[in-house]
This record gives C-alpha cells, structure tokens and sequence, in this order.
C-alpha cells in the first residue's frame, strides 16, 4: 500500500512528527519532491532532529529511504545529514538515490543570494538554498542529473562550458559578481560522485517491485498546499510541487496505487517568509505568546530559524488545501499548546469586497481579504499524555468537531506532544 504524509497549509505543520510515527510501520519511505529549503522537525529515542533532504524512516533500521527523481539534491547538505544522525547514536540509514534526481549546483545557492540581494525589500523570502534557481534549470535542460556524474570527463566538461558561457553573462552584467570556474565545478561534481556513489541506483524498478510484492511505501511531502507552485499563494510560493499527486511523478509510481493521503493541519496556522496570511495575528504581544508556547520549542523554521508568523486556525484555506491534496484523513497536530487560552478565534470565511466567501481566492483577491472569526471557548488544561478521544476536556473535542465539519474531512489523528507517542487515533467515521 501507497500512503502520502503531505502538509494542507503553508508547510511547518508537523508532518515531520506525523511521517517518523508512520514510518514505524513502513518498509520504504520516499522524499518525492523539494529541497533543503525546508525541514521537518523530528523528536525520538535518539533526541531531536531538524532533516532537510533525508526522509523520515532514517531512524528505523530496516526502512528503505529513498530520495525520488523530484527531490532538488544537495549532496553535501545530506552527507552532512546522514553524518549527523550516525554521531547521535542511530544506526546508519539504508538509503537509496534516484540515478535521475537532479543536482543543486554551487552556483545556483549563489545565483539564489544575489537575486534576494538585487530584489531588496521586494524580494520573495527565499532561504537562499538555490531552489528556484535550480528549478529554472532544470525546466531549462541545462541542469545535471546524478547519472551525469557517470558521464565521460569530456561530455561532462563541455556541459559545464556550455552553461557556464549562459551564466556568466548575468553574473558579469546583472549581478556584477565573479564568473563560474569551470575547472572548480567539474571538481566539485567529481567529490560529489564520491560521496554518493554507494548509495545511487535504478530507484523506479525498485519502487515497482516493492509495490508489486505487497510493500508499505511511505510518499514524505515537503512544505504545503499554499506554497504549491501551481495551486499555492503565487507567486510567495515554492518551485515545485507541493500536493500528493506529485507523489506519483516524483517517484515514478502509478498514481492509482496512491491509497491513502493524510493532510497535516495545525491547530491554529504559522507561515514563514513572505506572502498572503488572512488569518495572521497582528497583536504582536498575542502572536509572540503563541510562537513561544508553539511547537516544539517555538515556533521558528526549521531551516532558517526565522520566527514563523503566528495565526488562527484557517478554515478557507485548509479545506482548499486538503482538496487539492484528495485527503482521506487529515492529522490534527500541537493541539496541546492551545491549552493556555480562554477563548480561540477561528478563521471560517473571508470578507471580499463586502461580501463573505468559504471559498479560496487566487492572490490578487487575498490582498483584501479580511478574516470572518468564530470564537469558541478554550479548555484551560494540560491535555498531554491524554490517549483516549472521550477523555478530552469537551470543550477541546468541540474544537475539533467544529474544525472537522468546516473543513470537511475526517480528522483521524490529534497530537498533543513533540513525541511520536503523542498521539489520539480517532474513527470519525463510526
């Protein structure tokens, strides 16, 4: 069976959590998509862990972890991954490459500072981790898959000649930073090959088989629906994909064997970077309460480290999100940091130019939407190590329930801690 963990807002949901829980069971874990730009933030038996490129089953010994042909691949960033969790105390990871997953160059990490540089106060907020230049290669055909580390030193040399002379012209002439070394980046991807060489292989034929012999695969999604680039807050979003049905293409299954997709939505929003956010707290001395109080030691990004902007739970965009992303069950996460509040607002339409909408609008619409808030009284109580749905206080199951029938989808899993044992399963559905 095929599953997908994907995130139904911004990202920074707590999939992380939800993906290291799942992955217990799971015999294949697959990153199918994104970058180093962004992180999920793990807490086990071996201690706490921000991973950027290595998939969630790491920490199981007899998972396979796969980094798909959609994955924007830093190599030293996960080497450096990798190095990390083995210093920690967890048994070195069995993890296999795509032969056809493309390569994050040095340049691209620079090309990506000097654009955030020249836009200034109009830049986009990007992590500067070289994504969106890598993808405008990759869309271009001048970017370097990992099988071309294998290619003849010639072919491979003219390549980097070739892109080098296109480059160059906007780093003399737009950004007036020095050129590509040619010789620097043909070594660069000689160490590269070095370094991921054990690991590299035909991962669409494994991926076949493992589906074909009964397999649990495990699809990780990056980020969330509002940063997809097709479907997302254009153009605040990311350069990829974002929603479950990349999953298929990012990994090279049929999408049919897709069976289950579970959509991670906090229990109040956070965003990071720039970009529309109806719901945001404005009172920065309420909003600053909720950072601090919020995930697992704030909230700030896992990547970054940039504080998250703080908001109510958003209706309008969750249920758009867990649309777009064909949710069969949605995973209702750090429930437990709301227990401090009186009252919590939630977010259940927009106001448009006078009128109200449930539904999502594109960006330009955003611009003027003010949020519709419902206020529900709070719980006031530590909910932590609660196993049971019935044994939590009514007033936090009447949040979920009110949440649940506005967004229209099953929440099925409550987190209520850092750990992968925190956790309520739920069957809404009896």
């Amino acid at each position: 069976m095929v599953k997908a963990v994907v995130g139904a807002n911004w990202g920074d949901e707590g999939k992380g959590k939800i993906t290291d829980m799942l992955a217990q069971k799971a015999d294949v874990v697959v990153r199918f998509q994104g970058g180093a730009n962004a992180g999920h933030t793990i807490k086990n038996k071996y201690g706490k862990f921000a991973l950027h490129t290595l998939p969630s089953g790491v920490f199981n010994e007899n998972t396979v972890n796969v980094i798909g042909n959609g994955v924007a691949l830093n190599i030293p960033i996960l080497m450096g991954e990798i190095d990390n969790i083995v210093s920690k105390g967890v048994p070195k990871p069995i993890i296999l490459i795509s032969e056809r997953a493309q390569l994050i160059m040095p340049y691209h990490i620079k090309f990506d500072e000097y654009e955030e540089e020249r836009l200034a106060g109009k830049s986009f907020g990007s992590t500067k981790s070289g994504i969106a230049p890598f993808y405008s290669d990759k869309f271009a055909k001048i970017g370097f898959q990992v099988s071309d580390l294998w290619d003849s030193e010639e072919n491979l040399r003219d390549k980097i000649e070739s892109v080098s002379v296109q480059k160059n012209v906007l780093l003399e002439h737009l950004y007036h930073k020095p050129p590509i070394d040619a010789d620097e980046t043909y070594d660069t991807l000689m160490k590269y090959k070095d370094m991921i060489a054990p690991y590299v292989c035909d991962v669409f034929s494994y991926l076949r088989d493992a589906i074909r012999d009964g397999k649990t695969i495990l699809l990780e999604g990056q980020l969330g629906t509002l940063k997809d680039c097709d479907h997302g807050i254009y153009p605040m979003v990311t350069s990829s994909n974002t929603i479950a049905a990349y999953g298929a293409v990012g990994c090279g299954i049929p999408p049919y064997e897709i069976k289950q997709v579970i959509s991670v939505c906090k229990a109040y929003s956070s965003a990071v970077g720039a970009g529309e956010f109806v719901s945001e707290i404005h009172d920065e001395a309420v909003a600053d309460e909720l950072r601090r109080r919020g995930g697992d030691g704030g909230e700030y990004g896992a990547t970054t480290g940039r504080p998250r902007r703080m908001g109510w739970f958003d209706c309008v965009a969750s249920k758009y999100g867990c649309a777009l992303q064909g949710t069969t069950d949605v995973a209702f996460t750090v429930l437990d940091v709301l227990g401090y509040l009186d009252e919590i607002p939630v977010c259940t339409g927009y106001e448009i130019g006078g009128e109200v909408t449930t539904q999502f609008p594109v960006t330009r619409l955003l611009h003027d939407a003010k949020p519709v808030y419902e206020v529900l009284p709070g719980w006031k109580c530590d909910i932590s190590g609660i196993r049971e749905y019935d044994k939590l206080p009514e007033n936090c199951r009447k949040y979920i329930e009110f949440i649940e029938k506005k967004i229209g989808y099953p929440i099925t899993m409550i987190s209520n801690g850092p750990s992968r044992d925190d956790i309520i399963y739920r069957n809404p559905r009896n």
